[in-house]
């Protein structure tokens, strides 16, 4: 399966004002639904029985981001600007962004490492909505894999590579991925997440609003509230994720934002 188009963009990411109305109208349970088959779609493209592969280029923002970081592989036009934006809105990532950052900080640890450090850094990114300019900038803030995905310089190429891409990993004999374990940090990346957000409010380059959702996205990216390090599945991570990202919509000042960049495309601080 190849997910690309030849639109001026690829995705600017999920319907905002279809959450937007069922926040208003506290229809939560049809938003909580909408949340999980988006997660539930997101998953079937990691852990598909055929080869997945997305075909990213322009703006490919949010749930598009979410989508790319969750196929067997990326081919990427060079000129693509990805990336987890919903913070300016006032949510987290919530179809399995939250997740996947979290895992790619575990994953990236090396031996001898300061275990916290590629966390500490994936959480700015999404905390601070960092968008990367380029395909290969994807892969310093960690939407991309440099050894897993590949860039394509000629846009016009794009599909084409995809789908010889496609054809090679069923030559190869193509297997179904396992269901893997995340290794989360709990209340020691969690502490860490909560120093630095209260530094950042207490320094003015924070709202009190700014600091609530940066502390939800620690939570979740931090496994919750564990006592120690512990692996979890992802379908953890996801539910907590869901969790987070539907007590934020019940926010008056996540609302706000998000009707703000409805009318204007602008983000409001408040």
């Amino acid at each position: 399966v190849i997910l690309g188009n030849q639109g001026d963009h690829f995705s600017v990411g999920a319907n905002l004002a279809m959450a937007f109305m069922m926040a208003v109208e506290q229809e939560y349970d049809e938003l909580n639904f909408s949340v999980k088959y988006f997660q539930d779609t997101v998953m079937r493209l990691r852990y598909s029985s055929c080869p997945t592969i997305i075909a990213p280029h322009g703006y490919t923002f949010g749930g598009a981001c979410e989508m790319s970081m969750h196929a067997d592989k990326v081919i990427a036009a060079a000129e693509t600007y990805i990336g987890l934006v919903e913070f300016g809105v006032g949510i987290i990532p919530g179809g399995a962004g939250s997740k996947e950052m979290a895992a790619r900080a575990s994953e990236g640890v090396l031996k001898d490492d300061v275990k916290l450090n590629k966390l500490r850094d994936y959480f700015i990114n999404v905390a601070m909505a960092k968008v990367a300019t380029s395909a290969y900038e994807a892969n310093d803030l960690g939407f991309f894999k440099p050894f897993k995905d590949s860039v394509v310089v000629n846009k016009n190429r794009q599909i084409a590579t995809a789908k010889r891409h496609a054809l090679q990993m069923v030559d190869d004999g193509y297997k179904q991925p396992i269901p893997k374990k995340v290794l989360v940090y709990g209340q020691q990346a969690l502490g860490m997440f909560l120093v630095g957000t209260d530094s950042l409010m207490h320094g003015k380059f924070a709202s009190e609003h700014d600091k609530k959702i940066a502390d939800k996205l620690g939570y979740v990216m931090a496994g919750g509230d564990l006592s120690e390090p512990t692996y979890v599945t992802e379908q953890y991570l996801l539910d907590i994720e869901r969790e987070v990202f539907m007590s934020l919509c019940t926010e008056r000042k996540t609302l706000e934002r998000i009707e703000h960049m409805l009318k204007t495309g602008k983000p409001l601080r408040n």
